[in-house]
């Protein structure tokens, strides 16, 4: 394999900080996500199997990064007494806070578990996983069911306009399923 650390530098660099400060917008935040990408690379070079897919294995290593940068600036919650407390949380759009428990009430016991350790709470999804004594895939799987229902939920019972960046902007109540 031809592929080493310092060719991909001399390679992707640029292109790479160019990539992530379109995204992160922060040149001081931008340059740590370049160096962590890099450190991943030279850490998992050795897992490079097809040299023909460098430019796309780089880039998803980058895109991660930066999911991985967004999630660290995400504020995290304690988890509630109880459900009613979630209302007056300032961290939820206030046009749906009056929607969010009778949907969480909903879900199983499973699902509504997931959501309330990790969305709600201060869990990642792999400390769930460890928690719970399941597979990581397991507890993202189980995360994301339980995202799909809630939207499943949302949708059924309102009309729901958001903007680009998924804030609330415009919210109806289509039938009578708790949310006033």
């Amino acid at each position: 394999m031809n592929a080493t650390t310092t060719h991909i530098w001399e390679e992707f660099h640029t292109q790479l900080f160019n990539f992530i400060k379109k995204r992160v917008k922060d040149t001081d935040a931008s340059k740590d996500i370049l160096q962590d990408v890099f450190v991943k690379i030279h850490l998992k070079l050795n897992t490079l199997t097809n040299e023909d897919k460098l430019s796309s294995w780089v880039y998803q290593i980058t895109r991660h990064s930066i999911l991985d940068y967004y999630k660290k600036q995400k504020i995290q919650i304690d988890i509630p007494e109880s459900l009613a407390e979630i209302q007056e949380e300032k961290t939820y759009n206030a046009e749906m806070t009056s929607c969010l428990t009778p949907m969480i009430e909903q879900l199983s016991g499973d699902f509504k578990e997931a959501i309330m350790q990790t969305e709600l709470g201060n869990l990642s999804q792999k400390d769930y996983a460890e928690k719970l004594g399941i597979s990581y895939s397991g507890a993202k799987s189980r995360v994301q069911r339980a995202r799909q229902q809630l939207n499943t939920l949302f949708h059924e019972c309102c009309t729901i306009e958001s903007d680009k960046y998924g804030n609330v902007i415009e919210h109806n109540c289509n039938k009578d399923c708790g949310c006033n």
